[in-house]
């Protein structure tokens, strides 16, 4: 054979292995192929099929998660995926959907179509009722970290007796924040029941401050009064949240129910609101009371983040304690449970995200989530502690905690709440209804509501 030929031939050979290398790293199902980089920074690297039929370990998957962008919580998440992603080499794509109604429907509407992310942040209580938890979600109640979440908090995220969510956050209670410089100033203590809260009231008018602040032009602000008292209801009425949803309780009927009411009327009655209270934005009351010029919010604790945000040097001035009931010996919380964390049942990475979710709530991710997100209230993980810069507000609220003397608001345990309640508190705290009218308003609004959930009774 001459020099020639045996070039050409070992030349076609060698263009023939080419080929057939090429040929081979194709694959017939296209399943190897990468998919396009995630939009996010967050997220990081390449999302990987499903599908492919090589070593999974060295590759990187990536979820999706839907949550909100209003306040922290997001931010906080961030922080929790960049760490998890490390561990877990499983990256987030973020999925931002509104806040409110809108958000509310744009998951109902997912949901239904089959296109809910792998993960969804969403509120617990009611409104996961709601979204049929039992079809869309997987079931997490024989998860070994369960044993270490608050039975209060799983009460929440229950249907048909099977637990569906894990905590994100802290809760969140309803409560009377108060200045503490101006208590130590007049010589006053924390009230222990209405008398004393309302004896308070009337040194703080008489110093020549805001003993109440009242901030109607954010209507949704005046229902404090009757929210917070929850748990002084519970408490004197044991069985009040599932006789009311099931029609045989009423809050105008029921007198721990309407005292609520009452204690709004009370306090416009005897002038300790700010003058302008019906103009009073909810950002103005932060001022007064980071400011010293009016004493008492009743609010949610989550304000504390607000304070710390506008007025950090007053942060220590800020404490908080409990909505006092008639009796000293019924003294305690009404807590908002913090949302929860829900992995879509019909999702194709479910494996993923339930790792997912348990590094997020091990000591690990809970250390990292709570050196970003501030607790607004204890937390419902029971080795999560608070860590050392948490505000003395949330301190004071620990003891309530310890002691067992905290209960869900009404609207975790019950799906029955009206959309008008902060226009009739409005009327109730202006002197426009009275306390037993307001009631009155209030059982008939929650009545199209219940009806429209098709609950038995109504």
């Amino acid at each position: 054979m001459s020099k020639t030929k045996s070039k050409t031939i070992a030349f076609v050979t060698c263009v023939l292995l080419v080929f057939a290398v090429i040929a081979g790293c194709g694959g017939s199902g296209g399943n190897n192929q990468p998919a396009a980089m995630n939009n996010t920074a967050e997220a990081g690297g390449e999302q990987t099929s499903g599908n492919s039929n090589s070593d999974t370990s060295a590759e990187k998957t990536t979820i999706t998660l839907m949550v909100g962008n209003t306040g922290t919580t997001l931010e906080a998440l961030k922080v929790v995926a960049a760490e998890a992603e490390k561990k877990l080499n499983i990256a987030i794509e973020w999925d931002i959907k509104p806040d409110g109604t809108e958000g509310d429907n744009l998951v109902k509407t997912r949901l239904a179509t089959d296109d809910m992310a792998d993960l969804l942040v969403y509120n617990s209580g009611s409104l996961l009722q709601a979204l049929n938890p039992e079809e869309n979600f997987l079931d997490l109640t024989n998860e070994s970290y369960m044993a270490n979440i608050l039975d209060s908090f799983k009460e929440t995220v229950t249907s048909g007796g099977k637990v569906f969510g894990v905590p994100v956050g802290s809760t969140n209670a309803g409560a009377i924040l108060y200045n503490k410089k101006i208590y130590a100033d007049l010589g006053l203590t924390v009230p222990q029941t209405w008398k004393e809260f309302m004896a308070n009231n009337e040194k703080i008018k008489a110093a020549g401050k805001t003993a109440v602040i009242g901030t109607y032009k954010d209507t949704w602000t005046s229902q404090l009064f009757v929210l917070a008292d929850y748990y002084n209801v519970q408490q004197q009425v044991p069985n009040f949240a599932e006789d009311y949803t099931g029609n045989k309780a009423k809050y105008a009927a029921t007198p721990a129910a309407l005292r609520g009411f009452e204690k709004i009327e009370e306090v416009f009655k005897a002038g300790y609101m700010n003058k302008d209270f019906l103009a009073t934005t909810y950002d103005a009351g932060l001022k007064m009371l980071a400011e010293g010029t009016g004493v008492h919010y009743p609010m949610l604790s989550s304000a504390l983040d607000a304070i710390n945000q506008n007025y950090p040097d007053k942060m220590n001035d800020i404490g908080v304690f409990a909505q006092p009931s008639d009796s000293a010996d019924t003294n305690g919380l009404t807590v908002w449970m913090p949302s929860g964390l829900y992995i879509n049942k019909n999702g194709k990475k479910a494996d993923a995200a339930k790792k997912w979710v348990e590094y997020f709530v091990s000591p690990e991710g809970q250390a990292v989530l709570s050196g970003t997100l501030k607790a607004v209230g204890p937390y419902v993980i029971k080795d999560v502690a608070l860590p050392e810069d948490t505000y003395q507000g949330v301190k004071e609220m620990q003891s309530y905690f310890d002691e067992g003397k905290t209960a869900p608001a009404l609207e975790f345990v019950s799906p029955v709440k009206g959309p008008n309640l902060e226009n009739i508190t409005v009327a109730v705290g202006s002197g426009i209804s009275g306390a037993k009218k307001g009631a009155e308003d209030y059982d008939k609004d929650v009545e199209k509501q219940a009806q429209q959930l098709n609950l038995p009774g109504w």
